[in-house]
């Protein structure tokens, strides 16, 4: 998994600039300049990812970006939402993962709560548990 989302850049026809993820559903937001448009879409990507954990729904991911600027999740909500993808696509539900784990249900629901500042070793173990590895990549800007 790799939460890399093209955005869509555009003028907003008022001097600014319009940012969409298209892969993400009602992801847009706008900024006077396009670094701040796309530094405003990264919150908005961030927040988006959120409310589908949330509502439990599935987490779009990205397409090719063709070219496109890209918005990558913040560093402890990919993990987050890579924990949520694994335990859906693996059948894992909270009660499993945290006897695998030794811990009480409570801690996963937090582990997978959007809000909660979970130590990312605490997510790594999980994903680990699940036949999954974190991989942490540092590119230019």
């Amino acid at each position: 998994m790799r939460f890399i989302y093209p955005v869509d850049l555009s003028d907003d026809g008022a001097g600014g600039f319009l940012a969409v993820v298209p892969d993400v559903t009602g992801c847009a937001t706008d900024g006077a300049t396009e670094h701040e448009a796309l530094r405003e879409i990264a919150d908005a990507l961030d927040e988006a990812i959120a409310a589908a954990m949330i509502a439990k729904e599935d987490i779009p991911l990205p397409s090719p970006a063709k070219g496109r600027p890209t918005v990558t999740l913040g560093t402890l909500m990919a993990a987050k939402a890579a924990l949520y993808i694994t335990m859906r696509e693996t059948g894992t539900n909270n009660t499993a993962l945290a006897a695998k784990m030794g811990l009480a249900e409570t801690e996963i629901r937090r582990m997978l709560d959007p809000r909660h500042a979970t130590k990312i070793g605490r997510l790594e173990d999980a994903l680990a548990l699940l036949g999954r590895r974190i991989s942490v990549v540092v590119e230019a800007a």
